[in-house]
C-alpha cells in the first residue's frame, strides 16, 4: 500500500462517526429543538478499565489481562497501582491492582462501533443494559462479564475470565439528554416500563 494511500485510510472517518455525524445529530437536534449541531452532546472519551487484586501474587495474569486488553482497543494499557494498603486483600501501596485504557477520537468510534455491532450480540442471556446505570455527570457505565465476547480474543489463549468495566463520558450533564445521544447511537437499553 502507497503511502498516500495510507494517509488517506487514516483520514477517513470511522463508519461509526460517519453515522455519529450523518444520523444521530439530526435527530438529537429536531428531538430537543437544538438550532445549532454543536448543542448537541457527544461521546468525549470511553474509559475501559479490569480490575486485577490477584495481580500482586501472579504477575504473569497481568501482563496476559494487558495482552488481551490492548487486543481488544487497539491501544496499550497503563497499569494502575494501590493508592492505599489494605490486610484483609493483601495488597500494599504501590502494587499493581488493575488496567485501564482511555480511548479518544477515532479508535473510541472505532472500539463502540466493535462493541455494539459484534460484541454485545454475542453476550450470554442478555436482555439490553440498565437506564440507571447514569451518574449525575450524564456518564454512562457498563460492566462486561467475560472478555471472550470480543472477536479479538482467542479463546485458546485465555487463561482466566476477566471482567471489566467500560465508561462513556459524554459532554452533557443531562441524563436525559445523555441518554438519548445513547439511544440513537444503537446502544441496546431495556425498553421503557
Amino acid at each position: 500500500m502507497s503511502t498516500n494511500a495510507q494517509l488517506k485510510n487514516k483520514r477517513e472517518k470511522s463508519r461509526f462517526k460517519k453515522y455519529y455525524e450523518d444520523e444521530v445529530v439530526p435527530a438529537i437536534m429536531k428531538d430537543f429543538g437544538f438550532n445549532n449541531r454543536l448543542q448537541v452532546p457527544y461521546i468525549e472519551k470511553v474509559i475501559v478499565n479490569i480490575g486485577m487484586g490477584e495481580a500482586s501474587q501472579e504477575p504473569k495474569s497481568l501482563e496476559t489481562a494487558q495482552n488481551e486488553l490492548s487486543l481488544i482497543t487497539g491501544q496499550k494499557p497503563i497499569v494502575t497501582k494501590a493508592k492505599k494498603s489494605i490486610a484483609g486483600f493483601k495488597i500494599r501501596v504501590g502494587q499493581p491492582v488493575g488496567l485501564k485504557v482511555t480511548l479518544r477520537g477515532e479508535r473510541m468510534y472505532e472500539f463502540t462501533d466493535r462493541l455494539i455491532t459484534l460484541a454485545i450480540p454475542r453476550m450470554r442471556d442478555f436482555r439490553g443494559f440498565s437506564r440507571k446505570s447514569f451518574d449525575k455527570f450524564g456518564n454512562y457505565s457498563i460492566g462486561i462479564e467475560e472478555q471472550l465476547i470480543f472477536p479479538e480474543v482467542d479463546y485458546d489463549k485465555v487463561d482466566k475470565i476477566r471482567g471489566m468495566d467500560i465508561t462513556f463520558v459524554t459532554s452533557t450533564d443531562d441524563k436525559d439528554l445523555s441518554e438519548a445521544l445513547l439511544e440513537k447511537m444503537k446502544f441496546p437499553f431495556k425498553s421503557k416500563k
